[in-house]
Parts: C-alpha cells; structure tokens; sequence
C-alpha cells in the first residue's frame, strides 16, 4: 500500500481554510485529514504551503505545441494533459471547437482511448460547435459553422456517450420540439448542454435554460451582450437561479470589473476555464485549415484582430482573480476545482480534500507558483 503523508500545509478542503493541517494518504485516496501533526517520520513538510485540490479545466484546445483540431489524436490528447499538469490541472476536458462531423468521431475515440488509462485526468470531451450561431462564431471556421443536422447529433449521442461531457450550441438555432427532443437524451448519455456562440434575445435563452440546459460557455464573450431594452443571453444568465456559466480571466477577454460585477451576482454559478488554444509556453504562431493566429502581448489573434481562445492555465486564471478582480484565494480554487468537478457529477471524488477523494493535489508557493503536483497519491514534481 503507497502511502504519502503531507504536514504544515495551509489546506484548502474544497469548503473551507485549515492553517498548519496534515493530510495522510494511500491508495490514490485521500485517508485523513486533520490539524494535529501526522506521526510518520517520512512525512513532507509543506512549511505553511498551500494545498488545494488539482484543478478542474472544463475548456482547454491544445497543449504547449499541439491543439485538438489539428490533430484529434490520442497522442494530441495526452500532449494536452501533459501540458497542463505542469501547472497543477490535474483533470482537463480537451475541447474540439468547429469541425468536420470526421474530426468529432476522431475526437471521441482518441478521448475514449486515453480514458481507458487515464479516466481521472482526461474527464472526457467538450465539443464547442459546430451548431452555434454565425453571427457570434469568433474565430470558429465559416467553413464548419452550422445548423444542427439530425444525423450528426444522433452519432454524437451514440458514439460520444459517457465520452461527449458539454456540449456548446446556439440554442436559437433548434425548432423548440428539437431542443427539447435533445436535452432528455443528451442528459440519458451524459452530456451537458451549454449555451455559447449564440445570438439569442433574453426571451429564447430563458426558454432554452427553463428546458434545461444548465450551461453558459465563457460569460459576456461571443454571446448576445446584456443591454437595456433586450437584456440578451447575458441577462438572461444572470436572471436565471440556477444556470452556472464559466469565465475567461486573462485580462483579454473580460474587463476584470465585469468578472467582478459576475461573481457578485451568480455565486457558485460563476467557474474559472483556461479556454487556452496553446499554452505553457504558448506558441508563437498557428495556421490550420483558413485560421492563422499569432502570439503578442500575451494573448492570441487572428489576422482580423479577433481574440483567438487564451494563452493562460487555469493557475494563471486563479492568481488574476485574486490580484486583479480582488476574490479571496480559498474562492478562487473553489471556482477552478471544486465548481467544476460538481458540474461534472464527480463532486463526491473530485475537487476537495477530504477522505475518501482521489488524491489529486498541488503544492503552491505564496506567490501562487507550482511547487509539487500529486496526482493519484503520487508525487509527479518536486
């Protein structure tokens, strides 16, 4: 039996701060966690660290090299969690935006194939699009943009069940009968609808969360915005009581202001996602199929000048929300794990520290640096 016993650590449970608190574990699981000193003579003093849960990325395209879209592979796949482990996201949905219905298959079996090694690091998939609305595509291809086609959502259903986790579309675009004819079987598969890339009015937003979608994909961007007489889908997400949305913080996408007005209206609702195209380090330039972007003053453009996905971790999102929109750090973790694990279903074994939970930690500095990453009870960095 592997044990780990971890001492001195600030720990973030996932509801709540203990200062100077041990954490025994074994087995992958997390056995006992309490403030009394842990007898164990090869016990890691963390010397005042913090430990949280590994973080939770929900949306994130590529790795330091390599994206989804261009190369929906195992190997892509596995590139992607790599890259991002480094910097203590321990769990990832590798997300697909707008493709060919052939790059969605691929995509799903290339996730299905790494889950069979790795299900707790690679959750499963996000696919943003293809069915979202031209009017507020962003980036995403005019080539793979479109309405929703039966035959397609019926293979995603079938082949991407237990895989497909969120799934992005502009519910404008779907007759009511068919929204409501997809949500019960998409719900049955284990795929959560997200409302994103969408021009809808308050009105068939509202509709579209009443019949049950239970997401909003990045808050304020490439969505109807919230104005005095159509209040759009941003009014409607925050009218809503139960909706949760996720956010982009990289400083590029929202105002920091308006991250803050957005947690101070949903709550828990509110969750931190990278949505990096490339990162850790970022690279400097990408051509695929008619997209050409390129790295510059920390953020991705197109050759328009359009915002092209995040060159961020889900670290980078927790430290600017709390140097730059003034969240306290117990609820910045709280939004990049235990938020995002709970929407997943997994919120008994993801996202907190206590027994019972994989073992899924990072150590950080006080300057919010990675110091150790464990994943699984086991140390991957030291």
């Amino acid at each position: 039996m592997q044990e780990l016993t971890l001492t001195n650590a600030m720990v973030f449970t996932g509801t709540g701060v203990l200062t100077g608190a041990s954490v025994r574990i074994a087995n992958g699981l997390i056995q006992e966690v309490t403030t009394s000193r842990l007898a164990d003579a090869n016990a890691m003093d963390l010397r005042g660290q913090w430990l949280v849960p590994g973080l939770v990325d929900l949306q994130v395209y590529g790795g330091s090299e390599q994206f989804l879209n261009a190369a929906p592979t195992a190997q892509t796949v596995s590139h992607l969690y790599e890259t991002h482990l480094k910097n203590g996201t321990t769990s990832v949905l590798p997300t697909l935006f707008s493709s060919a219905h052939e790059a969605v298959l691929q995509a799903i079996e290339a996730v299905r194939e790494v889950r069979q090694t790795n299900p707790v690091g690679v959750l499963g998939l996000h696919l943003e699009g293809p069915y979202v609305n031209p009017v507020k595509r962003g980036v995403h291809s005019a080539l793979h943009v479109r309405s929703p086609i039966e035959s397609e959502l019926n293979d995603i259903l079938k082949k991407g069940r237990d895989v497909v986790q969120i799934l992005t579309l502009a519910p404008e675009l779907f007759p009511s009968e068919q929204l409501s004819d997809l949500i019960r079987p998409a719900s049955d598969a284990g795929i959560r609808l997200s409302l994103g890339h969408s021009n809808a009015t308050y009105q068939e937003a509202t509709a579209a969360f009443q019949a049950g979608i239970p997401l909003a994909t990045h808050l304020y961007n490439a969505m109807r915005p919230f104005e005095s007489r159509e209040p759009g889908c941003v009014g409607a997400i925050f009218d809503h009581p139960t909706v949760r949305a996720s956010i982009v913080a990289d400083g590029f996408h929202c105002d920091w202001a308006t991250i803050r007005i957005a947690k101070r209206l949903l709550g828990d609702r509110l969750f931190l996602i990278s949505d990096a195209l490339f990162a850790n380090p970022p690279r400097a330039s990408c051509t695929f199929e008619d997209l050409a972007i390129r790295y510059e003053d920390g953020r991705y453009t197109n050759t328009a000048g359009q915002l092209a996905g995040s060159s961020i971790t889900l670290l980078d999102a927790v430290r600017n929300v709390i140097r730059h929109v003034g969240i306290d750090p117990a609820e910045a973790f709280r939004m990049a794990s235990t938020v995002p694990a709970d929407i997943l279903g997994l919120g008994s074994s993801l996202g907190k520290i206590e027994p019972g939970f994989v073992a899924n930690l990072v150590v950080l500095t006080d300057s919010l640096t990675v110091s150790d990453v464990i994943v699984g009870g086991r140390l991957t960095s030291r």
